[in-house]
């Protein structure tokens, strides 16, 4: 995992409320073991056409957003089943941060542990950030995880929580297990002490 510090990027509006993991990723996709592949199916039901095109319509197929790293979701983000593969899809996407008013408690913590930051903002915050993203070029925003601070355009700040654990692992780029073995030393010190 690569440690995430600062992301600077423009956000991909998805105005959605209630999107569930069904429908980042649907079941059809889940016959993998493995994260390749995942990303063909990020929200597909809604990417594609019945006849397979992709949708013009839809953000993640206008080349506008290509590059954008910042997804802005509508209310209650992540809900449904417990499915990891949701922030796998996003993460294949090139998502590194989802900002919402609300997440599943569940896909919040898959996301974390897979590099995904989720922004929870106040419902004022959320609004101004749709407003401005009606643009014709995508708006810029600023994500800093030490501050847990949101940056608007025009000087406008937020902040949001993280658990301190979460935010530790996300800063040094591990996860639970890379963090315990970056304790190894300290582990084997205490053994010979107690020994």
């Amino acid at each position: 995992m690569k440690p995430f510090t600062t992301l600077t990027s423009g956000v991909i509006p998805l105005p959605n409320n209630d999107v569930d993991t069904d429908q980042i990723i649907p079941a059809r996709y889940l016959k993998v073991t493995d994260k390749a592949g995942l990303v063909e199916g990020l929200f597909a039901g809604w990417r594609y056409l019945p006849d397979g095109q992709p949708n013009p319509e839809f953000p993640l197929n206008q080349d506008k957003y290509r590059g954008c790293r910042v997804l802005l979701a509508g209310d209650n983000f992540g809900c449904g089943s417990s499915r990891e593969h949701a922030p796998w899809a996003l993460a294949g996407w090139g998502i590194q941060a989802v900002i919402s008013t609300s997440f599943a408690d569940i896909f919040q913590n898959n996301a974390l542990k897979n590099s995904i930051l989720p922004v929870k903002v106040d419902a004022a915050t959320h609004r101004r950030l749709f407003e401005l993203a009606g643009g014709l070029t995508p708006v810029e925003v600023t994500v800093n995880l030490a501050g847990k601070t949101l940056h608007l355009p025009g000087g406008e700040m937020a902040s949001f929580p993280i658990d301190p654990f979460n935010q530790l692992c996300l800063l040094q780029g591990v996860d639970s297990l890379g963090y315990l073995l970056k304790q190894e030393a300290r582990i084997a010190e205490f053994e010979r002490r107690i020994g």
